[in-house]
């Protein structure tokens, strides 16, 4: 059986064979080791992070005594859920995400991580649940994740928007219009809209490439 360490993209947990492509954490152990069922806390601390699924050979008990290690389908869910790239094992990301972010708030100085961190925190949640932000859907940048009226994740992508499974991408819809439910932090949608390029799943990639993708 999967543990319950699968990420949606509101940031809530589940589990599901699909292993993703992206590994991170919370900060540390929010988990009970013994059980392993789905946590009833959300985070240990405000350092969401989104890493490598390798790094320097590291082995790792996963949910074991340390702390608790997550899993995405690709880097768009990981941001929309409200994770940054890792400074350790993904640290060129983590400044070019910087950078745009830092560019996208007009920020006068550019901020330590625990700074930003602390950004996301209060863009992403809500206490424990997903803070979501009604916004134009025509100005928001690829890399948005929505939360269609029928309860889908969709992401934008171009003249499109990608149907989100555990697995990846699975079909593609109009790109919406008029306001959205954007689950995709403002601190991130502002990096996205000032250059950061967030890695996705092949799926997306397949997708885009077939017959009538531009739509």
């Amino acid at each position: 059986m999967p543990l319950p360490n699968r990420v949606r993209p509101d940031g809530t947990l589940f589990a599901n064979p699909a292993r993703g492509t992206f590994f991170g954490n919370r900060g540390g152990r929010f988990h009970d080791p013994e059980n392993r069922t789905v946590p009833t806390r959300i985070q240990a601390t405000q350092h969401w992070l989104c890493c490598v699924l390798s790094f320097k050979e590291r082995r790792r008990k996963v949910w074991g005594r340390g702390y608790t290690e997550l899993f995405f389908c690709d880097e768009v869910t990981a941001l929309a859920a409200g994770h940054r790239p890792c400074m350790e094992c993904r640290r060129r990301d983590a400044l070019a995400y910087r950078d745009a972010l830092v560019k996208g708030l007009g920020l006068a100085q550019t901020p330590l991580f625990p700074e930003i961190d602390r950004i996301l925190d209060a863009d992403r949640r809500i206490g424990r649940a997903k803070r979501t932000h009604p916004l134009p859907a025509e100005t928001l940048p690829d890399g948005t994740m929505l939360l269609s009226g029928d309860g889908a994740f969709l992401a934008l992508c171009g003249a499109s928007a990608l149907l989100w499974s555990p697995a990846g991408y699975v079909a593609l819809r109009s790109r919406p219009e008029g306001l959205a439910t954007v689950l995709t932090p403002p601190a991130t949608l502002a990096a996205l809209a000032n250059g950061y390029r967030p890695l996705w799943h092949p799926s997306a990639q397949a997708l885009a490439a077939a017959p009538g993708a531009d739509r």
